[in-house]
C-alpha cells in the first residue's frame, strides 16, 4: 500500500516515478526544496498539498509560527530529539477510560503493515471495557467504510470508545480514504453512529 521509499520503507523494492497531475495548479504541488531526489518521487498528491499548505507564508502566520522560529514542515520529521520514550501508552488509556463524559475514537487502517488493527484491537480488550456493540461493519454510500465496535464504562459516567477500521487502507488512513475518513469524523463529532 505505501509508496517503496527509501526513508519510509525499510527494504525499498523500487524506485517509483512522480505521478502527473491533470487540471491542477502547478503551483500546489511544487516539490518542496531541499528534498531529495528518491523522497520527491515518493510525494503523493496529498503529500504535496501538505508540504505546500503547511509552508505557505500566509498560513505560517495565521497559526502564529513566528519567522526563523521552526524550519520548513516535513511530514515525518526525524530531526526531532526525544529526551524519552514512552514504550506504551496503555497506562494512559486505563486512566482516560476512568473519567467522566470521555469519547475516544480510536481507528486503524485495515492493511497498516506498520501498526496492525488487531494489536490495536487486543489493547484496547485489555482495558476490559464492556462491548456495547459487536464488531459490524458501517458504509459510507453504500460501500463497506470500515467495521466498528464500541465500548461503554457506565460505573464511571459516560466513558465511551469507539473502534474502527477503515477498509483497504494503510498507516495514514486519510491519504488512502479521505471520503470514508471524514464520514467517520464527521459521524463521531455529530455523536451518531458509524
Amino acid at each position: 500500500m505505501e509508496n517503496n521509499c527509501f526513508h519510509a520503507s525499510p527494504r525499498p523494492l523500487q524506485k517509483l516515478s512522480p505521478r502527473i497531475y491533470q487540471n491542477s495548479p502547478d503551483h500546489l504541488f511544487a516539490l518542496p526544496s531541499g528534498l531529495h531526489k528518491d523522497e520527491q518521487s515518493c510525494l503523493s498528491r496529498e503529500h504535496r498539498l501538505a508540504y505546500s499548505w503547511a509552508n505557505d507564508k500566509e498560513v505560517r502566520e495565521a497559526l502564529r509560527i513566528h519567522e526563523g522560529s521552526i524550519g520548513r514542515w516535513t511530514r515525518c520529521n526525524y530531526s526531532i530529539a526525544y529526551e524519552k520514550n514512552v514504550e506504551s501508552c496503555f497506562d494512559y488509556h486505563m486512566n482516560f477510560s476512568r473519567k467522566e463524559s470521555l469519547e475516544a475514537l480510536i481507528y486503524s487502517g485495515d492493511q497498516d503493515m506498520i501498526i496492525s488493527y488487531v494489536g490495536t484491537l487486543e489493547w484496547i480488550n485489555e482495558l476490559n471495557l464492556p462491548k456495547t456493540d459487536e464488531w459490524r461493519p458501517w458504509f459510507v454510500d453504500g460501500q463497506v467504510g470500515g467495521y466498528v465496535t464500541e465500548f461503554s464504562l457506565p460505573s464511571y459516567g459516560s466513558y465511551h470508545l469507539v473502534y474502527t477500521t477503515i477498509k483497504g487502507t494503510g498507516h495514514t488512513a486519510v491519504t488512502y480514504k479521505p471520503r470514508e475518513c471524514l464520514a467517520m469524523m464527521d459521524r463521531w463529532f455529530s455523536l451518531k453512529m458509524l
